[in-house]
């Protein structure tokens, strides 16, 4: 474990954010609206397990962006760093722009709604079909300097 940690370069869970939770929260009185007919200790007990069910699904199924051991990891896919070309840092407006109409149907994404940055990673590499990577990040410039970083370190 220990030395897969100091080939880490940069990670990051894309957990939702509070208010995505706090929505999740809904799910409380429409679950008691169905079984409190049956039995209110029933609908009590449902209505706290399809919350805590919703909110571990949130946690457990949130993907991760990593760069470590010559590679970049955004939720299942995975990218050695040499096939990386150029990589863009997009905020707000142009974010938006990235994941919406300027998107190329054929990239990949590795995007979430409640995280508002996003990383263009462009693949060197003219045999894939995919022309670039959308990762979204809550810390895009330290992306960005994982990136640089290893293939500083691979180019040695």
């Amino acid at each position: 474990m220990r030395a897969r940690m100091e080939g880490m370069r940069f990670s990051e869970r894309l957990t939702p954010s509070a208010g995505t939770f706090a929505a999740s929260g809904l799910l409380i009185p429409a679950v008691l609206l169905i079984f409190l007919p049956i039995s209110v200790p029933v609908a009590i007990g449902c209505a706290l397990l399809f919350f805590a069910a919703a909110v571990a699904a949130l946690l457990v199924l949130s993907p991760v962006v990593q760069v470590a051991d010559g590679r970049l990891r955004a939720g299942r896919a995975r990218l050695p760093i040499s096939a990386i070309g150029a990589v863009d840092v997009f905020r707000g407006a142009d974010a938006t722009a990235e994941r919406g109409p300027r998107l190329d149907a054929r990239a990949y994404l590795c995007i979430r709604g409640w995280v508002d940055p996003v990383v263009r990673v462009t693949l060197d590499d003219p045999s894939d079909p995919c022309p670039y990577w959308i990762v979204s990040t809550r810390r895009p410039d330290d992306l960005v300097a994982a990136i640089d970083a290893e293939r500083a370190a691979l180019a040695r």
